[in-house]
């Protein structure tokens, strides 16, 4: 069964075992950091949980298994996609954090309960060491009011939460830090847009190492095109098509999460990959959802050089920012032509965990 390792001792002599936890609506994927060294000692996931024919019927019987084939642990980060306006940094986890989480779940109905999950889990089999919450929304707190509040009559925002909250956090944050150490220079001397481009896809522009503005919004949903999801779209489309089709509401949004983007233009597959193989044998629809897919990141990019006044340097990262030479070369063509100094491009793999072992380790250690 899991160790624990006594706290006093591991913060006087700086170091600790970091559990990384994100718990998903099926699946529980790990990673133990010995920290500060950022060295990987173990990492997996389960899933397929509480699935037909799984032998796993919940999240704690999953716990309870990972639990029991790991080293000695110190503390445990936990990833946690909403935290509304409540959280805007790390936090140390207890029963009010978790009351609060909870309170959040109305805004990210398919992730938060999952992330509690997690945590909850962890907190029956482990009652002895700190765990610490960290938020996907956190990062973009640093938003100007003029670029989170939406065009709505403003008691909307007061009494139901609406606004803009952006997504991925996590990976923008660590991506930021890592490109100001390629580039030698201080974060807080860089303007950067940094693109997450994989199956949910966003894009962040941050000046001096914060968030200004993202393209993610309310929901996951808004910005650009992405694997299932639409992205940006007239919010006019939404009940012409509940009209048209006689559809409900649930309907509507399962249209545009899961029916939508890459696949729903292509008709062939959200799999980047898939599609740049139908692309370079003609396929003229995989040839247009490729087409939008890049028009819309490089609008982007575009509209967030303006609002940074200058760039020193574009990110690509995820999946398909690391691995698909054929959209960063068409997303950079011609991109910045007239300007006199040309921001480099930088491709540069997330590690969303290692920035949750981090930031975890960091708490716990102040």
């Amino acid at each position: 069964m899991l160790q624990l390792l006594p706290l006093g001792r591991q913060k006087r002599n700086n170091f600790m075992k970091i559990l990384t936890i994100n718990s998903g609506s099926s699946s529980i994927k790990y990673q133990l950091f010995d920290m500060p060294s950022k060295r990987i000692i173990k990492k997996g996931f389960i899933e397929n949980i509480g699935e037909r024919g799984s032998r796993i019927k919940d999240h704690q019987e999953g716990m309870r298994l990972l639990l029991k084939n790991l080293p000695a642990v110190s503390a445990i980060g936990h990833r946690v996609v909403h935290g509304a306006e409540e959280f805007r940094q790390p936090i140390l986890i207890d029963k009010r954090v978790i009351s609060k989480i909870k309170r959040c779940s109305k805004l990210a109905p398919l992730h938060n309960p999952a992330n509690l999950e997690g945590i909850q889990a962890c907190r029956k089999f482990i009652k002895d060491i700190p765990q610490v919450a960290v938020f996907d929304t956190a990062f973009h707190h640093s938003l100007p009011d003029f670029a989170y509040i939406y065009g709505l009559p403003y008691g909307y925002y007061k009494r139901f939460g609406i606004r803009k909250y952006g997504f991925h956090g996590t990976s923008h944050e660590y991506v930021a830090h890592e490109a100001a150490n390629k580039l030698g220079k201080s974060l807080n001397k860089l303007r950067l847009i940094t693109c997450h481009l994989g199956n949910g896809c966003s894009i962040t522009a941050v000046r001096r190492g914060k968030s200004i503005d993202t393209s993610m919004g309310f929901t996951p949903l808004e910005g650009l095109l992405m694997g299932t999801r639409c992205g940006d779209l007239d919010p006019a489309v939404v009940t012409y098509l509940q009209r048209r089709l006689k559809i409900s509401a649930e309907k509507t949004e399962y249209i545009l999460n899961k029916k939508s983007g890459l696949i729903g233009v292509s008709g062939i597959s959200n799999d980047m990959r898939r599609l740049s193989r139908a692309y370079r044998k003609g396929n003229k629809k995989a040839k247009l959802a490729i087409e939008i897919f890049v028009y819309r990141i490089r609008k982007y990019i575009g509209a967030y050089t303006a609002i940074l006044g200058g760039l020193d340097a574009v990110v690509f990262t995820a999946g398909i920012g690391e691995n698909q030479n054929i959209v960063r070369n068409k997303v950079c063509q011609g991109l910045f032509l007239g300007l006199k100094k040309k921001p480099k491009i930088l491709v540069i793999p997330t590690n969303e965990e290692l920035m949750i072992a981090k930031q975890a380790y960091d708490l716990i250690k102040r």
